[in-house]
């Protein structure tokens, strides 16, 4: 590793241009790496990431309209869905990677809406139940608690048909 003349990051502390790599690691799936860098100038330690630029995807909203596919966006969606209910962030942005990753595959430049939240839906019901719910509740904005106990009683006969969900889940 050592002292990186090309590829250095500006500090945050003193805006010096001059750094070293301390440590590298890739992440669990390989589409990440994690560096520790020093500042040279003032000792500073941070942490940079390195990841796949991929092709901008750009979604079509219900309305027509076109926007950027935003990892924030769909990171904070999965976040909320997920306050206060067991569920590490590193499990999280792995779900929000395989997301990506399937839409990447599934579509050139262009991804409807529909297919992003069909995603979400799946990865939150391998991930929690209760946050599973809780995405499909606004998402598909149910008006009454009937909508809520269907959904439910769903996701209880699906769990039944589906011991592997059970045995990796532990909550079912």
């Amino acid at each position: 590793m050592g002292l990186q003349d090309r590829g250095c990051m500006r500090c945050v502390q003193c805006a010096s241009q001059k750094d070293k790599v301390l440590d590298s690691r890739s992440s669990k799936d390989g589409t990440t790496i994690r560096r520790r860098r020093e500042c040279l100038q003032c000792g500073y330690r941070y942490t940079t990431y390195e990841q796949i630029e991929r092709t901008e995807l750009r979604v079509v909203k219900k309305d027509g309209t076109r926007e950027a596919l935003n990892r924030e966006k769909l990171m904070s969606g999965l976040i909320k869905a997920c306050e206060k209910r067991p569920v590490p962030m590193d499990r999280l942005d792995r779900a929000v990677e395989e997301i990506l990753t399937d839409l990447h595959k599934d579509h050139t430049s262009e991804v409807p809406s529909a297919n992003i939240g069909a995603k979400v839906m799946d990865k939150l019901h391998q991930i929690d139940p209760v946050a599973y719910v809780r995405y499909v509740s606004v998402y598909r904005q149910f008006n009454d608690v009937n909508e809520f106990i269907q959904e439910i009683q769903s996701l209880s006969r699906r769990a039944a048909r589906d011991p592997q969900q059970r045995a990796d889940d532990g909550r079912l």
